[in-house]
């Protein structure tokens, strides 16, 4: 085990950091308990001359616990259900699976 794998285990099992959650595949009966980094970005959509702004749930999975996550899939977090939009996408050392949520 390396140093940042430690640090990484760390993070993830803090619950200040990470919390439980579910994830539940959308083609077959598979499912995992995993633990998420939560994230609430605002988001600015152009639209015209104006500009929107929305609010969002994305959460950071590390590829260790979920190795294949898919847009459609499910992912519960305490009671409420959230689906996989969009592709799911890996930071830049292919440790992080930075996931966009949106409620079921």
């Amino acid at each position: 085990m390396t140093v940042f794998t430690a640090a990484m285990d760390r993070i993830y099992s803090n619950p200040s950091m990470a919390v439980a959650a579910l994830w539940m595949s959308a083609t077959t009966s598979e499912e995992r308990t995993i633990r998420v980094i939560r994230r609430a970005p605002d988001r600015i959509t152009e639209f015209g001359a104006g500009r929107l702004v929305s609010d969002t749930m994305m959460v950071d999975v590390r590829v260790y616990d979920l190795p294949d996550p898919r847009p459609g899939d499910l992912i519960v977090i305490g009671a409420d259900s959230f689906t996989i939009q969009g592709e799911p996408l890996r930071d830049r050392e292919r440790l992080i699976w930075a996931l966009d949520l949106r409620p079921s």
